[in-house]
């Protein structure tokens, strides 16, 4: 028989992912926010797995084709992000160019390489670091908002650079791609139940004490 500590999930407790709130999984709903209550997400690792497939599909063209088209006197240039990345260093502007380069290259490669680690380690019952693994968890989840900063960047030049006959940007089929890649990629996190690595190692500290 166990003798550890009872757990939130041994007592059909389930905490709300809205406001925190210790509540009864049987009552489905919290009762201070009225968010959805559940003890663990549903086929976690399998929604998070096809959608860092998603992801890692969407990355392709966006960064194959251009990101940006600048229209100068009627003539179109189009960029794509290394494209970019390069002009800028040519220009001098490094660390304009390595932020451009973590934030839209590195942070997202990043991000869905360590999502697939988690859910290989999930599914793999890797019962070592589940602490290690939880920060980093929390790490790929926080940084990988800051990726959007490209499509920031041609948003605000779509919106407010468009000097007719003159100058114009253009936002290319890259944009959205990567803008869904930033997207799924949240969506991913936000599927992950980083919980899971603790279940599991509290099953084997169970089976230990049996």
């Amino acid at each position: 028989m166990s003798t550890g500590a009872v757990t939130a999930a041994d007592s059909d407790l389930a905490s709300c992912h809205t406001c925190c709130k210790l509540s009864p999984a049987s009552l489905h709903r919290c009762p201070r926010c009225g968010a959805t209550l559940h003890l663990r997400i549903t086929d976690s690792v399998q929604r998070t797995v096809a959608l860092l497939i998603t992801a890692t599909i969407l990355y392709i063209p966006a960064n194959v084709y251009p990101i940006m088209v600048t229209e100068y006197l009627g003539v179109p240039e189009a960029s794509t992000i290394m494209g970019g990345v390069v002009v800028l260093v040519k220009l001098g502007s490094i660390p304009v160019a390595a932020v451009i380069f973590i934030a839209s290259v590195v942070v997202p490669l990043a991000k869905i390489a360590a999502m697939f680690y988690l859910t290989w380690s999930v599914a793999r019952r890797k019962l070592e670091g589940p602490r290690r693994r939880t920060k980093l968890y929390v790490v790929a989840e926080f940084v990988g908002k800051w990726s959007m900063i490209d499509v920031f960047v041609v948003a605000i030049l779509v919106a407010l650079v468009q000097l007719q006959g003159l100058l114009a940007f253009y936002p290319g089929i890259a944009a959205y791609s990567f803008a869904g890649v930033v997207l799924v990629t949240m969506v991913a996190a936000e599927n992950f139940d980083s919980r899971l690595m603790w279940d599991q190692l509290e099953e084997k500290n169970d089976s230990s004490r049996t």
